[in-house]
């Protein structure tokens, strides 16, 4: 990812006239790797995350909702400890790396004057978050503690003496002789690759984004001017225009300057909002990815064993379509059962069901003519009393492939903190062994809420996430007045719009809606089914989330993020 040094630069200058000066109101860790200060600057709260994850490690002001923890970690409680309305004095860079320190001002217990600091080091698997007393360099304690068998250069580790990342042989770009030394680069290779290879291995803080850039910047204007041009790509750190980058693989940058304009994607108002945008579908996936990889492998492997039997049962039933062969030839035998001797391997008889055509029949020469007709029946009666049998194996083995083919779509499309819930379908279900092994302590569990939009009319819709979350929903907390929407005849959420007589927007909203929210999201013209609730009913000993209905109406919708985005602020 593009969180270099240059963009930490930007960064620095975006939080710094933001919440510089604020008061820290509320300290809470939603993820073990991740931190966020409520700030209070201007009467207005800013959400600061300092995420110190291996993949996604960065600082900004979040407008992603979270969930907080029941129980506070002790990385929390110390950090609620020092500071809590505590000041924040001053955010520095070190030099232009990625390590920035945010100052605080607070209070002892007795009341004397505490100075701190807050670091967050952005080095991918080796990225932390330090809180340090800023009067004897100690460290108070870290998001990651890091012992000596570890690190042997550098402890993190509470009561540790603090010390500075080791420092990298590279240049600050930002002062005024490295500035030369960094034309001077630019003029020497003329390949823009080449260039930007030289530039990160040189200088601090280039990925390969803003690299490729300043190459770019140096090539576009032939020598002309590199001294003004380079002042230019500089100061954009601290006036950014925060874009995304649509090349080979989406990335961003805190600047649109030397970059090719067929690789420019969207532009923000803010290094926040890009990050946000830029984070909060791969992150999320990711997450589900890694906390659910026990429900993905459960359920990849029913699926697999499932497809694997009905393969199995459709070759048998196959099998079955031939029982009237073995019927048509036990009666032949039956009827020349003169002709057959004992001792004869085969026999071709005229066959009277196809116009006298000859049929060859295979004898077993260790049993009499009679006991060879016998066979055949006999075996045509097994497969004439398998065919029932297997259309309704292969019914339930469809049945439940369907089933894991909805369970697999709804981990896809989950959010970190809906996977309990289908934790607890697949334990229930007998697919996946509980965790509760004392049975007299196992607590229900209570099964999460769905998601709320908000139709441009003001109606509320609620999105169901789940099975779970699906049959509460629709069977116990909808009116029998209100309407209910799914994709057609494709895995997907329940929707309940909260109205009796919804306008056509609405509807059409919600439809947008359930189509997003379904294994056909990246679609166009995905049809949508919608009745009221009452037309609902749920089957005798079907599987969570299954119900089947009557009277419905279908509506054509292609579904997109900006829209389901613009309900959600809606209801927000």
């Amino acid at each position: 990812m593009a969180f270099d040094g240059m963009f930490t630069h930007a960064m620095v200058s975006e939080l710094r006239e933001k919440i510089l000066n604020g008061r820290v109101m509320k300290i809470s860790q939603p993820y073990p790797n991740e931190v966020i200060l409520t700030i209070r600057s201007n009467r207005k709260n800013y959400p600061l995350l300092l995420s110190a994850h291996p993949n996604y490690a960065r600082m900004q002001i979040t407008q992603i909702p979270y969930k907080n923890p029941a129980v506070p970690t002790k990385f929390t409680m110390m950090l609620r400890k020092y500071l809590e309305n505590a000041k924040l004095t001053a955010i520095q860079q070190l030099e232009n790396d990625r390590v920035v320190y945010f100052s605080f001002e607070t209070r002892n217990e007795i009341g004397d004057r505490l100075p701190l600091l807050l670091s967050i080091e952005i080095m991918n698997r080796y990225s932390n978050v330090i809180l340090i007393n800023q009067q004897n360099q100690t460290i108070i304690d870290t998001i990651k503690h890091v012992g000596m068998d570890q690190n042997r250069y550098r402890t993190l580790l509470p009561g540790a003496t603090y010390r500075q990342p080791p420092k990298q042989e590279k240049l600050d770009p930002f002062t005024a002789e490295n500035s030369q030394q960094l034309i001077a680069l630019g003029q020497q290779f003329p390949n823009r690759e080449v260039l930007a290879q030289n530039i990160q291995k040189e200088f601090q803080g280039f990925g390969k984004v803003s690299a490729l850039q300043l190459a770019d910047v140096f090539h576009q204007n032939d020598g002309q001017n590199d001294s003004e041009h380079l002042t230019s790509f500089l100061k954009a750190a601290d006036a950014p225009i925060p874009s995304l980058t649509t090349g080979k693989r989406l990335d961003f940058t805190f600047t649109a300057l030397g970059n090719d304009i067929q690789n420019m994607g969207a532009q923000f108002g803010s290094l926040s909002g890009l990050l946000d945008h830029f984070y909060r579908e791969k992150a999320t996936r990711d997450r589900v990815r890694q906390q659910g990889a026990l429900l993905i492998h459960v359920v990849n492997q029913e699926l697999k064993k499932n497809r694997n039997k009905l393969k199995k049962l459709q070759k048998e039933f196959t099998n079955t379509q031939h029982a009237d062969e073995y019927r048509i030839k036990g009666e032949l035998l039956t009827t020349y059962l003169y002709q057959v001797k004992r001792g004869m391997t085969e026999i071709t008889l005229p066959n009277f069901y196809d116009n006298e055509k000859p049929l060859k029949i295979a004898l077993s020469n260790q049993i009499g003519p009679s006991q060879n007709a016998q066979k055949y029946f006999k075996k045509y009666q097994k497969l004439k009393n398998a065919i029932s049998y297997l259309k309704e194996q292969i019914k339930l083995t469809e049945d439940e492939i369907a089933y894991f083919e909805e369970i697999q779509t709804q981990i896809e499309l989950a959010e970190p903190q809906d996977l309990t819930d289908i934790q607890v379908e697949l334990e229930n279900g007998g697919y996946l062994r509980k965790n509760n092994h004392h049975k007299k302590n196992k607590r229900r569990v209570k099964i999460n809420q769905p998601e709320i939009f908000r139709a441009s009319d003001g109606t509320r819709i609620k999105v169901g996430k789940n099975n779970l979350q699906n049959e509460k929903l629709t069977l116990h907390t909808a009116s029998k007045n209100d309407y209910w929407l799914h994709v057609k005849n494709i895995p997907g959420s329940h929707v309940i719009v909260e109205s009796s007589d919804p306008s056509d927007e609405t509807l059409v909203e919600a439809a947008e809606l359930a189509a997003y929210f379904s294994k056909s999201r990246n679609s166009a013209n995905v049809p949508v089914d919608y009745v009221q609730v009452r037309r609902i009913r749920k089957p005798n000993g079907t599987k969570p989330g299954f119900v089947i209905y009557e009277g419905q109406k279908t509506l054509y919708v292609t579904p997109t993020e900006e829209k389901v985005n613009q309900l959600k602020t809606k209801n927000e």
